[in-house]
């Protein structure tokens, strides 16, 4: 097996080092939104309602009415909701989709 040359090992070091570096900045900012969550929580937020509300945020409108109608048409089926779901906005959503 061949070695690499000085300028390739060089190269290499700096990549995994400003790797190892990224990862303790990733790990860091994990810490600090775990403290904001239980900042949040101290003051009386709920915060699996904010966890998911954070994740909706990052989705678009179109994406959420489909995964709403899509979760409607589910629940219908499993007789968790009384009434029948929108089938045409849940046909429009799918349609979308494509």
């Amino acid at each position: 097996m061949s070695t690499l040359q000085a300028s390739a090992q060089n190269q290499l070091r700096q990549f995994v080092e400003q790797i190892e570096r990224l990862e303790e900045e990733k790990k860091q900012l994990a810490a600090d939104i775990r403290d904001k969550y239980t900042e949040a929580k101290a003051v009386g937020f709920d915060v699996k309602a904010l966890r998911q509300i954070v994740r909706l945020r990052k989705k678009s409108n179109q994406e959420r009415q489909e995964e709403e109608s899509i979760l409607e048409v589910y629940m219908h089926a499993l007789g968790m909701l009384d009434q029948a779901p929108n089938t045409k906005a849940l046909a429009d959503a799918m349609m979308a989709a494509e």
